[in-house]
C-alpha cells in the first residue's frame, strides 16, 4: 500500500471516529469540537485526493484551535461535564495515537516529496494534526485532573509570599 493510500485511509478512519465521538457524547460543547474535527479530517482527505491527482492546492486554515477554546471556557463552568468525561479515557488516549501516526505519516511524505508545493501543503496538514492532538491531549488532562490533583488541607490557607 503505497502511503497516500495509507493517509487517505487514516484520515476516514479519524473522521469517522470523531463523528462516533460526536454522537456518542451527551455535551453539547464536546459535540462541537468532534464534529470540527471531523470535518478537519475530512478537509485532509480531499486535499490528499487532490495532491494524488495531481492537483496540488492550498488547505483553507482550520478554526478548530480557536473554536476549541470557548468550548473549554464553557467546560469548566461544567463540572458535571467532567466528571462524565472520565469514562472516556481511552477514546481520548486512542485519539491521541491517531493524531500523532498522522503527524509522523505527513513528515514522512513531506521528506518523500520534491515538489515543495506539496512539502508545503503536507507540513501543513501535519501541524493541523499536531494542533488536533493538543485539543485531544488538552480534554484528556482536564479528565484526569481530579484524580491526580491534591490539595492539602493545611497548605489551603498559606498566602502567596
Amino acid at each position: 500500500m503505497d502511503l497516500y493510500a495509507f493517509a487517505l485511509k487514516m484520515e476516514l478512519d479519524g473522521k469517522a471516529f470523531y463523528e462516533k465521538m460526536a454522537a456518542e457524547t451527551p455535551y453539547r460543547g464536546l459535540k462541537s469540537v468532534f464534529s470540527m474535527l471531523a470535518e478537519d479530517e475530512q478537509k485532509h482527505y480531499d486535499t490528499i485526493i487532490a495532491i494524488r491527482a495531481g492537483e496540488a492546492r492550498t488547505m483553507a486554515d482550520t478554526a478548530v484551535l480557536e473554536n476549541t477554546r470557548n468550548v473549554f471556557e464553557g467546560i469548566r463552568a461544567e463540572k458535571i461535564l467532567a466528571e462524565g468525561m472520565r469514562k472516556e479515557h481511552d477514546a481520548f488516549q486512542y485519539a491521541m495515537k491517531i493524531e500523532a501516526d498522522s503527524v509522523r505519516l505527513y513528515e514522512d511524505l513531506a521528506g518523500k516529496e520534491r515538489d515543495p508545493a506539496i512539502i508545503a501543503l503536507l507540513q501543513k496538514i501535519a501541524d493541523e494534526e499536531k494542533k488536533h492532538y493538543n485539543i485531544v491531549e488538552n480534554l484528556y488532562d482536564y479528565t484526569l485532573r481530579p484524580e491526580y490533583f491534591l490539595e492539602w488541607r493545611e497548605f489551603s490557607n498559606l498566602k502567596p509570599l
